[in-house]
Order: C-alpha cells, then structure tokens, then sequence
C-alpha cells in the first residue's frame, strides 16, 4: 500500500518515520482560512482539506492512504496558529506564559472512497516567562514555523511545568490516536503489519 503524509510539518515526518514504515510526502496547497470555528472544527476542517488537496492529485486514489494534519493553540478563547514574525512570536508567548493553553490537531484519513476526520486536545501549562526568555527563545528561530510560536519537542521544553494529554498532539500529531483510527476505521495496522489491512 502507498502511504501519503499530506504536510511540510519535518516533526510529523520525523514522528511517522518513527513507526519504521515506507511513506512518502506530498505538501498540500491549500487556503487554510475556514471561517470562525471553535478550534477543534478549524483544525478539522484544515486537515480536510489538506486531504483532499492531495487526494486530487492521485491517478490511483484506491490503494493509497493519506494522512493529514493541522495543529492549532487555543487559550481564553483565541486561536494561535504560526506567528507572522519574532514581534508577534513574542506576543504569542508573553499570552502563554504563566497559563494554561489547549493544543488542538485535527487529522484526516483517506483510503479509496472512505474519509475519516478527527481531533485530539491536550493541556499544556507554561510557567512564567521573564522577558529575557522570551527575547532569548525568539533569537532562536525555533519558534517562527511553529503553532502557539514553541515547540514542546525543542528548547520550550524548559517552559512546560505540566502536560495533560498526548504529548505528541503538542508536537503536531496524536500518532497514537491516527493509528487507532488507521486500524478501527480501515481495518490496517500501520506498523506490525507493514499497511497490509487485516483479514
């Protein structure tokens, strides 16, 4: 079977290449301005298209899997998606700082005719950030292409005083609950039976 990643994310990347299994990548160009949804429909809505963008560009649609993912971060109520520069890098986690966020990831699943789309949320409290923090983080570059401006699986590390949830879901994809679904929804197991559907 082919496997298809619907995303230029290298964390998703790097986490699938992790299950050991052959895929390869296809970057979805999409518009990805849904309209006010609450963040769960948004990153859902997302992913979907993302899905579909590739799904389009595939002779053979019926042995191929895609997957697709979108990660947004949520607190009181405002979406965080990639900050535009280091000024709104540093707006974005003087926002996160000292309080507790949602990291929201929504997936879409396509094989042949069938689609499933969900979502995972995980809390993630950070500590109080001093302004040099902030400063020194931002001169990294680490933030800039990163939902909510931080990566969990980087130098932010050292922001998080807790986590409730996947912490893969923070990375940018709930590998756990994709492969559940991969397995419940279309009969494969991904990783122990090298993508051939069970029988």
């Amino acid at each position: 079977m082919r496997i298809i990643l619907a995303s230029k994310s290298p964390r998703r990347k790097e986490i699938l290449q992790k299950l050991g299994i052959d895929f390869e990548v296809i970057v979805p160009d999409v518009d990805e301005n849904v309209g006010d949804l609450a963040p769960d429909k948004t990153v859902e809505a997302i992913s979907e298209k993302k899905a579909k963008a590739v799904l389009k560009k595939l002779a053979d649609k019926k042995d191929t899997l895609i997957i697709a993912a979108d990660t947004v971060v949520n607190i009181g109520g405002k979406i965080l998606g990639k900050p535009k520069d280091e000024n709104d890098a540093k707006e974005m986690l003087k926002t996160l700082s000292g309080n507790t966020h949602t990291v929201f990831t929504g997936y879409t699943l396509c094989l042949g005719n069938k689609t499933y789309t969900g979502h995972e949320a995980t809390r993630v409290k950070f500590k109080k950030l001093t302004d040099a923090e902030i400063e020194n983080y931002v001169n990294t570059g680490e933030p800039l292409d990163k939902a909510g401006a931080y990566g969990i699986q980087g130098k932010a590390i050292v922001f998080v005083e807790g986590i409730n949830g996947d912490f893969f879901n923070a990375v940018g994809f709930p590998v756990f609950r994709i492969c559940e679904k991969i397995k419940s929804e279309f009969g494969i197991d991904l990783v122990f039976t090298g993508g051939e559907k069970n029988v």
